[in-house]
């Protein structure tokens, strides 16, 4: 099976690594007119992030709640950023320099982990990264979503499967690791589509994987569709059973960063089992044969 993210950190450090969720402010092309507005039709105003920007808190305070929470929750004593609200990659130089500056100063901190859109990805951004970042750790997240270029205009995301293979070969040009992002039960798709997604995403090279349901959230264009019966969400079975099979067609090389997205109850419309993420993550863990007593901890 593959390594677990918390796994991979465990090995490079020798100890307990936690992800800190931050929200740097940021916009989106597929939102400020640039490509498009509104974004995807499954995001909502948070950028599938935390929404702290928004409240006011700055990254100093965010790193610092979070850090705190982390050591509290799991006695973590180390941490990875993770820039997570809308695409980290999307503002000028200066102000990206001095985001990622921020959130790899602290000493506890051991990298950084970046999402952003691969058409939002350059050379200049990359060395920038890799400039900033220096001996600590680097992830590039991309959301690819899907292989499907007719899905990826269904849902108005604003990019092709080849923008994403191009951000993973410059990516990897630079040294550092990519982790893709894939969303199972998007308008439109069969299961062997999405099969096909995995098939294409294992080719590229990518080093890491994130599984996501999509889930209807109030405010989104997809919260229309599935009002008026034009969308039907995936069912629970069909998708760990999916995620089950893609585990094992990745390879024991590729590191699962997660393994099911989770929402809370005051935004999430359906389907109701996403309010559910242990449950399908043990029902993921079945369906690959894991004992229960010897399963690993997927945390965000």
């Amino acid at each position: 099976m593959c390594l677990t993210l918390n796994e991979y950190l465990k090995a490079k450090f020798g100890v307990r690594v936690q992800k800190i969720p931050l929200d740097a402010g940021l916009n989106c092309p597929n939102r400020d007119g640039t490509k498009g507005k509104g974004g995807c039709i499954y995001c909502n105003g948070t950028g599938s992030g935390t929404g702290a920007a928004a409240c006011g808190k700055d990254l100093h305070q965010q790193m610092e709640d979070g850090m705190k929470w982390a050591q509290r929750r799991y006695g973590a004593t180390r941490f990875l950023s993770y820039l997570q609200s809308f695409s980290n990659t999307y503002a000028p130089l200066k102000r990206l320099a001095e985001i990622y500056r921020t959130v790899l100063a602290p000493d506890e901190v051991v990298g950084i982990s970046i999402a952003t859109r691969p058409d939002c990805i350059d050379e200049e951004r990359l060395m920038l990264i890799k400039e900033v970042a220096g001996r600590k750790m680097v992830w590039m997240e991309y959301g690819l979503q899907s292989a499907n270029d007719a899905t990826l205009k269904r849902i108005n995301r604003g990019h092709s499967f080849q923008d994403f293979v191009n951000a993973v070969n410059i990516t990897h040009e630079f040294g550092i690791p990519v982790c893709c992002h894939v969303i199972f039960g998007l308008p439109g798709e069969t299961p062997e589509d999405m099969q096909n997604t995995i098939e294409r995403v294992r080719m590229s090279g990518v080093e890491g994987i994130k599984f996501h349901q999509l889930s209807v959230l109030k405010g989104t264009c997809l919260q229309r569709l599935w009002e008026d019966g034009d969308y039907q969400p995936i069912s629970q079975g069909l998708y760990t059973e999916l995620v089950a099979w893609a585990v094992r067609h990745l390879g024991s090389e590729c590191v699962i960063h997660r393994l099911a997205a989770d929402h809370s109850a005051d935004v999430l419309l359906a389907p109701l089992w996403s309010l559910k993420k242990a449950e399908t993550i043990q029902m993921i863990y079945k369906r690959l044969n894991c004992n229960k007593h010897n399963v690993p901890k997927f945390r965000d």
